[in-house]
């Protein structure tokens, strides 16, 4: 029997990470979930001794946009990458919060635009990590995956990768080289995304 592999991408955690290493080369996320598939099932075979043959289930895709634009991200993220086959892409969006800035040269705090005298504010983001836990935890307890590959390095995730593992199944974390330590020795086996980039990296040619 194949082993049922699903793929849960932290797009901000992924994406930003990429641009800091990757800038100017894009990623070509039609490449994503092939790579890391081959990765999970090189993994697997190498710790359990012996080919694993894999087939991806899903790859789902948590992003967060600005309430207020955005808007190429959001048609992108719905009109592209949601339609790729064997992506999900869920979308949320960030609420509107108050903030105080601090000057860098006085450190005297202001809350308010000294010239229009409106209030700064900051889109925060709110319940990536809850949707992803959620998902995760509700396709391990219904049979939805052997293998979850999670794209992240977020140390949040770690009491939920342990439930999941407490179920008999491996969670593998996908993290960028010098982060997401503790979610890597928390979970089954990791994956180096420095590594990989190389093959994500987005020909000319390539649509999206």
């Amino acid at each position: 029997m194949p082993v049922r592999v699903r793929i849960f991408v932290d797009f901000w955690n992924f994406q930003l990470n990429w641009n800091q290493r990757q800038q100017p080369k894009r990623c070509d996320w039609t490449a994503l979930p092939r790579i890391l598939l081959r990765e999970a099932g090189e993994l697997l075979a190498a710790g359990q001794g012996g080919e694993q043959p894999c087939v991806l289930e899903e790859t789902v895709v948590y992003a967060s946009v600005h309430p207020e634009g955005d808007t190429k991200l959001k048609e992108w993220l719905h009109n592209f990458l949601g339609r790729q086959p064997g992506y999900r892409v869920e979308v949320q969006t960030r609420r509107l919060r108050e903030r105080s800035v601090s000057c860098s040269h006085c450190h005297r705090v202001v809350d308010f635009c000294s010239s229009c005298g409106e209030p700064y504010v900051a889109a925060v983001e709110k319940g990536m990590d809850t949707a992803i836990v959620t998902d995760m935890l509700s396709l391990a307890w219904h049979g939805g995956f052997d293998v979850a590959v999670l794209v992240t390095s977020d140390s949040d995730l770690v009491p939920a990768v342990e439930q999941v593992r407490e179920q008999g199944l491996k969670v593998l974390a996908a993290t960028w080289d010098g982060s997401g330590h503790d979610l890597a020795r928390a979970c089954w086996g990791s994956i180096s995304l420095d590594r990989v980039a190389p093959s994500l990296v987005r020909s000319e040619t390539d649509g999206g």
